[in-house]
């Protein structure tokens, strides 16, 4: 199956070891990261989203209209736009994109964070808004008849939207969450199930439920699968750890001087059950498989996307495609500077994936599909 590449589309410079060097949105920086990405065979970026930031989905559009080939995945929060506003604004932007959107939906794993724009319902309750939303929009996208929605959290009568998104039969729809409710929520709506980079074993795992739950929901097929990570490489191994020490010593430094990380993040005790499982593997050790290492996680208290793969270009293409071969064809990267380490890792990692990629296809094809459970038993084997 073919590897997709997913980067980021900051709109400054900052990052978990340095403040930002301009504005909150910095159209220069903004279009600059994604040329490099562009320029360097990732396949699109991520626009995230959080409270006071730069709203993502008019960055998206100006974006859009500056590059030719990049993909966008757009960050929403169903709680910030109704969903038949939010289905035409979708819409709109995958028209001036020429249908290179995909919609990232956000449920929130921070009460904190959610009530700064109002958003007072319980986790439980936000993720069955987030499906209902989903639900809605997808219908916006291709029903062309009025039709009304009466449900939990929307109700409306006799909506018909007069724009429509270019790709048939709609833009792709992105989902992530790593408890029960989110299993259940992204299973039966995601196109693509988006995780944060843990060991083997455990990312394996999580793939069996996010399956389970799109089973549970009656779908025949399931949704591909990202798995996000950190980068950190170098031309040996010696020097890849030198700077990862660097690195989460940079971090460190700021927490110790007071200065946040993330506005999305409230610290060492976070809510969100994919934060409490990071923190809890930098508990169980630093190092695992072939080069994921948790003292980044340990050092942001489980802020979002933040374990590290450490080493070479060629160990940490080779990281990635383990996780390749347990079904993740998404494989989500961003460095500490963003500019810098997009291009390196484009240049020097990208093509050793997609290289090997090609290879695992063809030894695939003749030898026949390899199951998730023989996967599984090769790790305990190995473990």
């Amino acid at each position: 199956m073919p590897v997709e590449f997913l980067g980021i589309a900051a709109t400054n410079d900052g990052s978990e070891t340095a403040p930002r060097s301009g504005a909150a949105f910095d159209k220069e920086y903004t279009l600059r990261l994604a040329r490099a990405h562009e320029d360097h065979g990732w396949d699109r970026v991520l626009f995230a989203y959080g409270s006071g930031s730069p709203i993502p989905a008019a960055a998206a559009g100006y974006l859009a209209a500056k590059v030719e080939k990049l993909q966008i995945l757009l960050a929403h929060r169903p709680n910030v736009s109704y969903p038949t506003y939010a289905a035409r604004t979708f819409a709109t932007l995958d028209q001036v994109s020429d249908g290179r959107l995909t919609v990232h939906f956000i449920t929130g794993g921070s009460d904190h964070e959610q009530r700064r724009e109002g958003d007072t319902l319980t986790k439980d309750e936000r993720y069955a808004r987030t499906r209902e939303y989903i639900e809605i929009v997808k219908k916006v996208w291709t029903r062309h008849e009025p039709f009304d929605h009466e449900g939990p959290h929307y109700r409306f009568q006799d909506f018909v939207s007069d724009v429509f998104p270019v790709q048939e039969p709609r833009p792709g729809v992105s989902f992530g969450g790593s408890s029960p409710a989110a299993y259940a929520a992204g299973g039966a709506e995601a196109d693509v199930y988006c995780l944060w980079g843990e060991p083997l074993a455990e990312t394996a795992q999580q793939i069996e439920e996010v399956t389970r739950a799109a089973r549970a929901a009656g779908r025949d097929d399931v949704p591909r699968v990202q798995v996000a990570f950190r980068p950190i490489i170098a031309p040996t191994e010696e020097l890849a750890w030198e700077k990862a020490r660097r690195t989460v010593g940079a971090i460190r430094e700021r927490r110790a001087d007071g200065k946040p990380l993330t506005r999305r993040h409230s610290g060492d005790t976070p809510e969100n059950t994919g934060s409490r499982r990071l923190i809890a593997i930098a508990e169980q050790g630093e190092r695992f498989d072939r080069a994921l290492w948790t003292p980044t996680a340990a050092a942001t208290g489980g802020a979002g996307n933040s374990n590290a793969l450490v080493g070479t270009p060629e160990t940490v293409a080779q990281a990635l495609l383990d996780y390749y071969d347990l079904g993740v064809d998404i494989l989500s990267a961003r460095g500490y500077d963003l500019l810098d380490d997009a291009v390196d890792f484009g240049r020097y990692v990208i093509p050793l994936v997609r290289e090997e990629v090609a290879k695992r296809d063809r030894e695939r094809a003749a030898r026949g599909p390899q199951t998730l459970e023989r996967t599984l038993s090769s790790l305990a084997v190995a473990g």
